[in-house]
């Protein structure tokens, strides 16, 4: 297809400008609001996200779970918080190519957007039964496998901490109204209730939807015309409110969101991923599910390079010509035959298989 390619290739700059301009001007920012059952600041036309009924939202919480989000008390060794891993400037995420946890372990995986992460019906980059921030907040702080936070076999420090800490000890008794509010599910109830705050959906996009059409500039605005082509078809994985094809939000029924192979490696002839991201294969241990993961949201999109799950893609530019080359075998880049991707039994787990596409 040299033709196709080479058109894409002539609208690769349109293309990052009509991306980028879903960063300037975004909110990213926590909002809060003076009522218990807190209010949504949220732009004209914007739904609100789901909340789960057992952490409802609340002023108190929220300025509470901003408080451990920032806290290094909160990692094995005191040198990183969840904010380290997750920097508003860069859109909440850390300009890395892999995250890196307190103790120096290299995440396979590059540290995910928290930017509208309230939206999100699946979370994480390959597993489709992390469907809640309540579920997804202890990984990082809890995990061993890589070592994030560290604070595995460390839960009673936390208590600790929390319990007899002099702005913590009031917080939690504000935000949980509870006899005994020192606990661990509380910990992680807070944290998600400030990440479900991180909003950024008034760009110039935005704007131009809502009616202004000087938000836009001419070059972005023949940029949004490919997007949304059935020629170039970035919009079928891109879609929506956040570019994704795994949101939801409120009056909304929540479906699963799908994971895809984009055809980034090809270690083996037949589509293999190189160890250890397999994608959603590693946790249905389904071949078919070999390389899938879930759609990034493309908001904010030019300050969270580097691309990709493992960060292999450097520029927006790259990210084009990979989907414009076929993103998939031959043109697949291979990896050394030592990093070889494995072969998994067919699955028993197929009640996965519903959130897999």
């Amino acid at each position: 297809m040299p033709d196709f390619r080479a058109a894409a290739r002539r609208t690769s700059v349109v293309m990052s400008l009509v991306l980028a301009v879903l960063t300037a001007g975004g909110v990213l920012a926590w909002s809060a609001s003076l009522r218990v059952d807190y209010t949504w600041h949220l732009p004209a036309g914007i739904p609100a996200p789901n909340v789960p009924h057992d952490n409802p939202m609340s002023e108190a919480k929220v300025e509470l779970g901003r408080r451990l989000f920032y806290d290094r008390r909160l990692s094995v060794n005191g040198t990183l918080s969840c904010g380290d891993c997750h920097n508003q400037a860069l859109a909440f995420t850390d300009g890395k190519a892999r995250a890196v946890g307190a103790t120096g372990d290299v995440h396979p995986r590059s540290s995910m957007t928290l930017a509208n992460v309230a939206y999100l019906s699946r979370l994480g980059w390959a597993n489709p039964l992390l469907d809640k921030l309540e579920t997804q907040v202890p990984i990082p702080m809890f995990g061993e496998e890589p070592v994030e936070m560290g604070l595995a076999g460390r839960q009673d420090e936390v208590l600790s901490l929390i319990a007899t800490d002099p702005v913590y000890r009031p917080a939690f008794r504000e935000a949980f109204n509870g006899a005994f509010p020192y606990a661990l599910e509380n910990v992680v109830k807070a944290i998600a209730a400030f990440e479900r705050t991180l909003i950024s959906l008034d760009s110039p996009y935005d704007r131009y939807l809502r009616g202004d059409q000087a938000a836009l500039s001419p070059a972005a605005k023949r940029g949004m015309a490919l997007f949304y082509s059935e020629r170039l078809e970035c919009f079928h994985c891109h879609g929506g409110l956040d570019f994704s094809d795994a949101t939801a939000h409120r009056g909304q029924s929540v479906a699963p969101g799908k994971f895809h192979n984009t055809g980034l490696y090809n270690v083996d002839g037949e589509g293999g991923y190189p160890r250890p991201n397999t994608g959603a294969a590693d946790v249905t241990r389904d071949t078919a599910d070999m390389g899938r993961f879930r759609v990034p949201t493309l908001r904010n999109i030019a300050v969270t390079a580097p691309y990709m799950h493992d960060g292999s893609v450097a520029t927006l530019e790259d990210v084009i010509d990979h989907y414009a080359a076929g993103a998939g075998p031959p043109w697949a880049r291979p990896v050394p035959t030592r990093s070889r991707a494995p072969s998994f039994p067919d699955s028993s787990s197929k009640k996965l298989r519903g959130a897999i596409s």
